[in-house]
């Protein structure tokens, strides 16, 4: 049976923003790596490998439309790398340790600016949203479960990110079980807060609170690193 990391389990061996000059991640993303799991920002070339693992039934019965062509998905990987540059979002590409195919992607998006001046120097988030999806023929081997913990721990330590928020269809319940083993708290239920097949579904809304997860423990452990 799969193992799933926790927070706890995995988070982080960045160095900590308040001892340390931030990065700039909006000049581009660092190489974050843990256990078979290594994350890089997406690239035009991923558009093959993404076109043909993220448009199966599987993926799609839960997630809104991805593209339908190659060309789709590297449009879609522009806009990724212009809203990074803008200091607007995130994403990932994933891949196992040894190869550089993308097999899914994690993106993170800002859903509202950080106000507070000081903390904006380096591209600072206050509310984002997260989503993922991972190509079917990896599910189950605990790829997952790694690569979600770097991201949060990204996005919490150099995105310095106070709330992240996700959205699970409700019927979803490998999504669901996934996202409550990595902490998150469900809040309440989006109805008919998206359509899929000319179908409305509804959705669970959860978020990680910053000042939880630190509190959990999860910035101490040195089982991910920072790669550059």
């Amino acid at each position: 049976m799969e193992k799933t990391m926790t927070m706890t389990d995995t988070a982080v061996a960045f160095e900590r923003l308040d001892t340390q000059p931030s990065l700039d991640w909006r000049f581009g993303l660092p190489v974050l790596a843990t256990g078979d799991v290594v994350l890089r920002e997406v690239r035009t070339s991923d558009a093959s490998s993404l076109h043909s693992l993220l448009t199966t039934p599987e993926i799609t019965r839960f997630i809104s439309q991805p593209p339908t062509t190659v060309e789709g998905f590297e449009r879609f990987i522009a806009a990724s790398l212009r809203m990074r540059a803008a200091g607007e979002g995130a994403c990932y590409a994933i891949t196992i340790k040894g190869y550089d195919t993308a097999i899914g992607i994690f993106q993170v998006r800002q859903v509202a600016p950080c106000e507070d001046e000081a903390r904006q120097i380096g591209g600072a988030m206050d509310v984002a949203e997260w989503g993922f999806a991972l190509g079917s023929p990896f599910w189950g081997a605990g790829l997952f479960s790694q690569g979600a913990s770097l991201v949060i721990a990204f996005a919490f330590e150099h995105l310095r990110v106070r709330r992240l928020e996700a959205r699970c269809a409700a019927r979803n319940a490998r999504g669901n079980r996934a996202l409550r083993k990595l902490g998150a708290v469900a809040e309440g239920i989006l109805r008919k807060a998206f359509t899929v097949a000319g179908e409305q579904l509804d959705q669970v809304l959860y978020a990680i609170l910053a000042d939880e997860w630190r509190g959990r423990g999860a910035c101490t452990s040195p089982a991910a690193a920072l790669v550059h």
